[in-house]
């Protein structure tokens, strides 16, 4: 695609100077964004670039220096290395980055989401208020599995979002969050949760190059109850039919601090000799997407895509190995919202949804204060792409 392609037409006045502040858990995906806005932004004919409004709106980088030292206690403080009064912030965190270590009284250790979140505050402490507006871009939504009270326990998720805004927090972008209704914690502030259902359509086009796109050869399957809106979306784009498995629990024994899956149902028409696409928004241990593939094997099912924003792999990469050496799965797809291992990457069934031209197309938008709508509603994309598909004219990766 060309520049003239790709370039949104932005004629309003930016809110103020644009500045990325990707945290060092996030520093490769902000980067990649920023090459993204740079190019935009010098490509852009605009009559009013030379006005004061848009001063300092072509640069060689968006990217402002902070950093977050910690003492040998494990303490820390949040540092930003140059002026940020009256810019447009953009903080960007992977609370999942466990890849990243400090030091704690001579010990290594792994920073836990705990820690990615602290340090979020503690650069947006530094801001002090003197930026004139600032957006969280939170891919993977900090304590989003803990968004509802059934007994005497916290509600950590709400707490979260009352922080950041209560900090000066404008507007919080996620991705995929696990229940959007949290953002009922922070109703007068701004919230948009992101679904990646283009990412994966294209993903999938682009690595795939027989797939038959109707009702008769192909299925969209949600893996629980939980997820059917995004199954339902990405069915009714493709124009094809979907199916869901529920979870059957034993609500009498607790294993794990939960009641024990006993089997999943399956309820839609029959799977026989379709390509069956499993779409979620994390694989966690991946133990729950691998007995749906194997359930769908069972009702023969042709091929298995699982797509998942959140590829946590917790239980490490070994029993997608063996799926995909058994034949249960063909391709696993997930974003670079997060953390990616580069054993994850070398796999020759992972497939990586690339999000960085998306987020920047919406940090572009947003700091012209235009309307991201287009954006949050791919379908036109998706059919877009579909077309050329179907014509031939994608490139395989």
């Amino acid at each position: 695609m060309s520049d003239r392609e790709e370039l949104r037409n932005l004629e309003t006045i930016p809110v103020g100077s644009l500045g990325l502040i990707p945290m060092a858990s996030c520093l490769a995906l902000g980067e990649m964004i920023d090459k993204y806005l740079v190019r935009w932004r010098t490509t852009r004919e605009n009559e009013h670039k030379n006005s004061l409004a848009f001063k300092g709106y072509m640069r060689d980088s968006y990217l402002l220096k902070s950093k977050v030292p910690r003492f040998g206690s494990g303490e820390a403080k949040g540092e930003i290395l140059e002026s940020v009064r009256g810019y447009d912030l953009y903080l960007l965190v992977d609370v999942a980055n466990y890849a990243m270590t400090y030091s704690l009284c001579g010990h290594e250790n792994h920073m836990s989401p705990d820690d990615h979140f602290q340090d979020l505050k503690r650069i947006i402490a530094a801001v002090g208020g003197k930026a004139r507006r600032i957006t969280v871009i939170m891919p993977f939504l900090y304590e989003s599995r803990q968004h509802k009270r059934t007994a005497r326990e916290s509600l950590d998720c709400a707490i979260a979002l009352q922080e950041l805004v209560s900090m000066g927090v404008d507007n919080i972008i996620t991705f995929d969050a696990h229940d959007p209704r949290v953002q009922n914690a922070i109703p007068l502030s701004g919230f948009e949760t992101v679904q990646p259902t283009y990412q994966f359509i294209k993903g999938l086009l682009h690595n795939v190059s027989d797939l038959t796109i109707d009702a008769e050869h192909m299925m969209i399957i949600s893996p629980d109850e939980g997820g059917m809106s995004r199954a339902i979306y990405m069915a009714n784009v493709l124009g094809i039919d979907m199916g869901m498995f529920y979870k059957r629990r034993d609500y009498t024994r607790i294993e794990n601090g939960r009641n024990p899956i006993v089997a999943h149902e399956f309820l839609g028409s029959s799977v026989e000799g379709k390509d069956c696409i499993v779409i979620d928004d994390m694989i966690s241990s991946g133990e729950s997407v691998l007995e749906v593939a194997a359930e769908l094997k069972k009702r023969k099912a042709n091929r298995v895509f699982i797509c998942a924003t959140f590829g946590l792999f917790t239980g490490g990469l070994e029993r997608f190995d063996v799926a995909c050496r058994d034949g249960l799965i063909a391709k696993v797809l997930t974003t670079n919202l997060i953390y990616q291992t580069p054993e994850l990457l070398a796999k020759d069934y992972y497939i990586n949804c690339d999000m960085s031209k998306y987020i920047a197309y919406i940090i572009d938008t947003l700091n012209h204060d235009a309307s991201i709508s287009d954006l949050l509603n791919p379908s036109d994309r998706i059919q877009a792409i579909l077309q050329k598909y179907r014509n031939g004219e994608l490139e395989n990766q």
